[in-house]
């Protein structure tokens, strides 16, 4: 086949969000320091990166894995977690090392102390997250969790409702379900508390998508941001091809000196897609 000369281009806007990059500092840190270390949940939703820091000595475990465990040290990453989780490492002697996201933090602060003023708590977030689960556990369970309009208005819904939302969802959507319950009457005290690092991504993402004749979008397939985001490119760019690692990527897609654009999740590591650039100019 001959070469197809391809010009290649990332976006500077892809790759680790602030958060990710303090956990997975942190995490090559202490695996420097003492050879291997215990992580509660993957560190980062991409499985390439998650392998690539099991190989340096990174030890995944599950909740009930930690309740097992003794007098060890246990990562939490940035997506945060309950307070039931700290209560567990306190009973086992265990030292949390906490690289929760500063961002998730403040947001779990606010939503304890609408708790703590018995606010009805509604939080726009995705089941089972780990992020949303740590945001449930400020409420004791309470908290009513929703991931669209439809599903919040199943539930019978009290005059006053308090508005949260899980960091990485889409602002517009947040302020849609804001205006269609006060259009129905009810009093919203909403805090929007989606990280702007993340939606901010969402333009920037348009603007890239546009300029190429193809788009290769780079994430894991348990990445939330990753799903948003990919459907971002392809309404911009409707040649928009989702892999999660290089052996995903097929010559056929592209053509002759065509321009093709990288781009990815706020959980894709950078050397993830620059080994795809290398691999495409390759081609």
């Amino acid at each position: 086949m001959p070469a197809l000369h391809l010009s290649v281009r990332i976006d500077p806007n892809s790759g680790f969000c602030f958060g990710v990059i303090y956990a997975i500092q942190m995490a090559e840190d202490l695996l420097d320091e003492q050879g291997y270390l215990y992580c509660l949940g993957d560190i980062v939703h991409n499985d390439e990166e998650v392998q690539r820091l099991e190989a340096r000595g990174l030890r995944i475990i599950c909740h009930e894995q930690l309740a097992a465990l003794r007098n060890e040290a246990v990562l939490i990453r940035a997506h945060g977690e309950p307070p039931a989780t700290y209560q567990l490492a306190m009973e086992n002697n265990l030292t949390l090392i906490d690289a929760s996201c500063p961002v998730v933090l403040k947001l779990q602060n606010r939503i304890k102390t609408s708790y703590d003023k018995q606010e009805k708590i509604f939080i726009y977030g995705k089941h089972g997250h780990a992020e949303v689960l740590g945001l449930l556990g400020q409420t004791s369970g309470n908290a009513v969790v929703f991931e669209n309009l439809d599903e919040l208005l199943s539930h019978e819904l009290p005059d006053n409702i308090t508005l949260y939302s899980q960091t990485t969802k889409s602002t517009n959507s947040f302020y849609r379900i804001k205006d269609e319950l006060e259009g129905r009457g009810y009093q919203v005290n909403a805090n929007d508390t989606i990280c702007r690092q993340v939606s901010n991504r969402d333009k920037d993402l348009r603007r890239f998508a546009a300029q190429f004749d193809q788009i290769v979008f780079v994430s894991g397939t348990k990445s939330s941001n990753g799903k948003v985001l990919y459907q971002v490119c392809l309404e911009t760019n409707p040649r928009t091809h989702f892999i999660s690692n290089v052996g995903e990527l097929k010559p056929e897609w592209f053509g002759p000196g065509q321009s093709v654009g990288i781009c990815g999740a706020t959980s894709t590591p950078m050397w993830l897609m620059e080994q795809v650039r290398d691999q495409l100019l390759n081609l």
